[in-house]
């Protein structure tokens, strides 16, 4: 089937392929399951990740070193990640090896044995993923606010887990966990790449089709009972690390967009956003200053991150602070507004250009919504956004009694 620009198929079981011709000699081939740290129990904290770091540990018929050389000795890479909702496996090679690249993926997915020999190794790998993200306050913040933010609730607990479940995890816990989260119809291969589609669809149903089909019967655990709070917490830093903002609008909510253009006005990606001209150029109070907008299927994220002088924290809070303030209250002017929108559209099509990206980024969108909108699409609806639009969505996200606030100091 042709959609847009994009050729999509069905496979009998339930698994969805998206493919974006190119012509370059690069091509790019991923997985992404519909799974992550948010869909773990309790006791399984952290399992999902381990999963992603065990898959290439060997199948029916290969060992480890196996598994990596198949595509590194042909130039090629090999990846994978886990985030709250999404478990991804992906590949980057040379076009040619498009058949080896979708055969070593399905074994992998679908064969991997998890010896526990590797998963003792395995262990201690992870364990030192977890000691590095401790000694860096300025990334661990962003788990522990998600912690405070989603208090009690599945999607608060960090994507790596934690030493002590880690070590308890066997061979049992992770086919169970495949077994009870690993879905057929909640599967799509994204490719972007030089390939024959009739020839790609035949891949597919080769290596893939023959999985059994498994269709998702539970739905998540909606996140409905957010408190704004605030934490302040004691460390050794040269800095104060500070982190403020609240829940925001799903991945499915018709607001989204909005949301997305507000946030890169506030801090994005720009030198020229609003918190780094506040803070950075005209005070030099930060060198980083940050904010960031996620949307998950039931929930969203949005928040503001600075890293500043233990002397200079009210300050710089006060100045994020009346930033939030004017967004409020003063309607952005017709030239202001026409410039956020040609920044980001801009900013869009640039990362367009990188396929490894916009193969995992159509690849997420089709597993979501089925459909995947054109950048012709996408720049209509940023266009459509009204100075209204973004005061309405400014003062629901930045209601300075709906904020939560953590800092290291």
């Amino acid at each position: 089937m042709v959609e847009n620009d994009f050729l999509t198929y069905t496979l009998p079981n339930g698994i969805r392929f998206i493919h974006k011709p190119t012509c370059s000699p690069v091509s790019h081939l991923g997985i992404l399951i519909n799974t992550g740290s948010r869909d773990e129990e309790q006791e399984e904290h952290g399992l999902a990740h381990f999963i992603e770091h065990s898959v290439f540990k060997g199948t029916t018929k290969r060992k480890a070193f196996h598994i990596l050389s198949r595509i590194e000795d042909v130039g090629g890479e090999l990846n994978a990640y886990t985030t709250k909702e999404e478990t991804t496996l992906y590949s980057t090679f040379l076009s040619e090896f498009y058949e080896r690249t979708a055969e070593l993926l399905s074994d992998i997915l679908f064969n991997s044995i998890y010896p526990e020999k590797e998963l003792k190794r395995e262990k201690e790998v992870v364990l030192e993923e977890i000691n590095s993200y401790k000694d860096s306050p300025s990334d661990l913040i962003f788990d522990e606010f998600e912690e405070l933010v989603f208090d009690g609730h599945p999607i608060a607990r960090n994507i790596l887990g934690n030493p002590a479940y880690l070590q308890a995890f066997s061979r049992t816990d992770i086919l169970r966990f495949i077994q009870k989260n690993y879905h057929t119809d909640q599967m799509v291969i994204s490719s972007v790449g030089k390939i024959d589609f009739a020839t790609l669809v035949k891949l597919m149903d080769k290596y893939f089709g023959w999985a059994e089909p498994k269709y998702r019967q539970k739905d998540r655990q909606k996140f409905e009972s957010y408190v704004p709070g605030n934490r302040l917490v004691k460390r050794d830093t040269f800095q104060s690390h500070c982190l403020m903002g609240n829940i925001a609008f799903n991945i499915m909510h018709p607001r989204r967009i909005v949301m997305v253009l507000l946030n890169n006005i506030m801090g994005g990606q720009a030198m020229n956003s609003r918190l780094n001209m506040a803070l950075r150029e005209r005070k030099g109070m930060a060198y980083n200053i940050e904010s960031g907008y996620t949307a998950y299927s039931d929930t969203g994220l949005f928040n503001v991150y600075f890293g500043t002088e233990h002397e200079n924290l009210e300050k710089a809070t006060d100045l994020v602070l009346k930033e939030f303030k004017l967004l409020r209250e003063k309607k952005l002017g017709t030239m202001q507004l026409s410039k956020a929108k040609k920044q980001m559209k801009g900013q869009i099509a640039i990362a367009a250009e990188n396929n490894e990206d916009f193969m995992l980024s159509i690849g997420k969108s089709y597993l979501l919504f089925n459909a995947v909108d054109t950048m012709q699409t996408v720049f209509g609806k940023i266009e459509s956004i009204t100075p209204s639009d973004l005061i309405e969505v400014a003062n629901e996200v930045l209601d300075p009694s709906s904020l939560s606030c953590l800092v290291y100091q």
